[in-house]
């Protein structure tokens, strides 16, 4: 990393206005990402956007470096996590506790629970950073546009791609990645391929796959394990889960709305219990290297006291433990007072004290449990397409059955639905905590490869995440007198928001309390997620193989859409890179190539930027639409400029970099 803080000239790193311009950046994109998490249920990952952003204002600053344009798209990361929710938060819209979403009730379940995750990853960056092999596909992204973008070089093997070819692999892929999905916002490409067909049995199978070239490029750097794990939960839902269980509840109407409902209102539930174990499997196993991680913490705490922690290397400088335990009890404070007030007016006000304490301890504990599961899905498949709602899922099982434990002696056969909202309560602090770790985890990968400090990166972060959470009960309120959510008060304009997440957690959260959650779909998911963890150990008995269990899990709680592009992106990069391994250059192939699918990801994350304002702007869900969604090429067209894309960028990339 020598060459890098060379290239990148005196160390300027945490400035005024870097963290201004990272502030206003965190503004704009948290309003995109809650409109859009409302209305499609995905958010867009800012952390490469911000970066490219910060890099074409900050060239105006001739002292500017990659560290500060670090720092920008660090503080703007939270946009992209913190927006996640409205995953939940509208679900008390949604049954009636909230007519409006109050400012500072809002702002604190934000607040304090992001900061709470920001320190939370604090010691398990070591553990998941820095003595992980995870490949961390967008944090290694956001880092080779950054080295590239800042005319930065690398040693051994980066050194023999030329920086000037770098950039422009970089700017193809995301001219390519803009272009495909600019083309499918007019509707001429579509935006998923898919088909379904009958099962032999009588049920229904298929597949989906979305048109984003970003998706294929996360598969790319993710790597062929991830990928094949993957596959096996793709077959698994598809080849076996969907087909069985349509077999057994037989619909009329299209093959794709019967498929698309059992998925999602019976195999997903298997994928959530399959993701708990697996979890919980990934935590054990992280034991050992999160141990050493908080004793490599203390032990730097020490050397600090000792008069020693100018000898401490800077890289390995987080903010210390002491601090990190002192603001991780106050933000404690802040929850449990919310928590106390949002009890004292309503039916449950004589159990403020035990449903308060009992609330507190749940997050401490399960924060922390999230926090690592988190980042270690976003260090395994990226934070875009970290499932955040599989951990709002569990989450709110474990908040729902503490509330219910605790509440319904009480409610008795009373209204239920003060119970349902304080599990929501309780569930919008932990996925404050799981977003930010989420989040946090993927800008200190990005960090440590451009050499950056890490308390900084901590530290901007957390202005971040109060950044963001400024932002949110200000949009979500426009949203809720302008929209409305289904299922709760109509707004102005008598075009509610779907608001999918939030239905669904809001619906779980009512079956735990109401005694009706398909418990035995949970309990299978649960037995395969076992499988999926045997398997993976016998693998790794033998030395060469592994199947990631979470990945697997992953794969049969996300839509196929999401899945499949990934899992082709991964076996396209296994086959790209063995073929640049008979090559005389193939460690510039290889960099070439990662840097082409890491533009994939910076051009598909800027156009949905520009996307989400022309959304909020015009007030359609496709203002760019040139044709009616039923025309008829826009399937077959959309497959052939996709693999014909993907191919042809590959062989040209190849081809320079073998000239390299």
């Amino acid at each position: 990393m020598a060459a890098v803080e060379a290239a990148a000239g005196p160390r300027v790193e945490m400035t005024i206005r870097g963290l201004v311009l990272g502030v206003l950046l965190t503004f704009l994109f948290t309003a995109a990402n809650v409109f859009l998490g409302l209305k499609v249920a995905l958010t867009f990952a800012t952390s490469i956007p911000a970066a490219v952003i910060s890099m074409a204002l900050l060239k105006a600053f001739r002292n500017s470096t990659i560290i500060e344009n670090n720092i920008v798209q660090t503080v703007a990361s939270a946009a992209g996590a913190m927006a996640s929710v409205v995953f939940v938060l509208p679900g008390l819209i949604i049954i009636g506790a909230w007519t409006g979403f109050p400012f500072w009730m809002t702002f604190g379940i934000c607040a304090a629970g992001g900061v709470l995750g920001v320190m939370y990853t604090i010691p398990l960056r070591r553990a998941l950073v820095t003595e992980s092999d995870l490949p961390y596909p967008e944090g290694v992204a956001a880092a080779k546009v950054l080295e590239v973008g800042s005319g930065a070089r690398g040693d051994s093997a980066e050194a023999q791609a030329d920086s000037r070819l770098g950039l422009f692999a970089i700017i193809t892929g995301a001219l390519a990645g803009a272009g495909y999905a600019l083309v499918t916002a007019t509707q001429v490409f579509a935006a998923e391929v898919n088909g379904y067909i009958r099962a032999p049995n009588g049920g229904v199978t298929g597949l989906g796959a979305s048109g984003s070239l970003a998706l294929f490029g996360a598969g790319h750097l993710m790597g062929v394990a991830v990928g094949a794990a993957m596959a096996v939960g793709l077959v698994i839902t598809w080849g076996v889960a969907v087909p069985v269980l349509s077999a057994m509840h037989p619909a009329a109407g299209p093959l794709a709305d019967w498929a698309t409902d059992i998925w999602k209102h019976q195999v997903r539930f298997i994928g959530a219990g399959a993701i708990g174990v697996a979890a919980l499997w990934t935590l054990a196993k992280l034991a050992v290297p999160l141990w050493r991680g908080v004793g490599s913490a203390l032990a730097a705490e020490a050397r600090r006291k000792a008069g020693e922690g100018a000898q401490l290397p800077r890289t390995e400088q987080d903010i210390p433990i002491g601090t990190m335990a002192l603001i991780s009890i106050a933000c404690l404070v802040p929850i449990a007072v919310l928590i106390a007030i949002f009890l004292s007016s309503g039916a449950l006000s004589g159990l403020v004290v035990p449903l308060t304490v009992a609330a507190i301890l749940y997050i401490a504990v399960a924060g922390f449990a999230v926090a690592a599961v988190c980042g270690y899905m976003a260090g395994l498949i990226g934070s875009s397409n970290s499932p955040v709602s599989g951990m709002a899922i569990l989450s709110v099982l474990g908040a729902a059955l503490i509330v219910a434990a605790i509440g319904l002696p009480v409610v008795k056969n009373g209204d239920v639905k003060p119970l349902i909202a304080f599990a929501l309560l309780v569930t919008a602090v932990l996925i404050s905590v799981a977003i930010s770790a989420n989040d946090n985890l993927q800008d200190l990968k990005t960090g440590q490869l451009v050499d950056a400090t890490p308390w900084r990166q901590q530290v901007a972060l957390v202005i971040g995440v109060i950044a963001g959470s400024i932002v949110i009960p200000i949009v979500l309120n426009a949203l809720n007198k302008a929209y409305g959510f289904a299922g709760g008060p109509p707004g102005i304009t008598g075009q509610p928001l779907a608001a999918p997440q939030a239905t669904l957690i809001t619906s779980i959260a009512s079956g735990v309390i109401s005694h009706d959650l398909p418990w035995g779909l949970i309990g299978v998911g649960g037995l395969v997620g076992a499988a999926l963890v045997v398997v993976d150990e016998l693998l790794r008995r033998g030395g060469r193989y592994s199947l990631p269990p979470l990945g697997a899990a992953l794969a049969i709680y996300l839509p196929s859409s999401v899945t499949t592009p990934v899992i082709l992106g991964a076996f396209a990069g296994w086959a790209f890179n063995r073929r640049a391994d008979k090559r005389p250059n193939a460690e510039a192939v290889k960099r070439l190539g990662v840097l082409l699918v890491s533009g994939y990801i910076v051009g598909d994350g800027l156009l949905n930027v520009g996307a989400a304002f022309l959304i909020i702007g015009s007030g359609k869900g496709a203002p760019l639409a040139l044709v009616p969604e039923t025309f008829g090429l826009a399937t077959p067209l959309a497959l052939a400029a996709y693999l014909l894309t993907a191919f042809a960028l590959y062989l040209w990339i190849s081809r320079r970099g073998e000239r390299a």
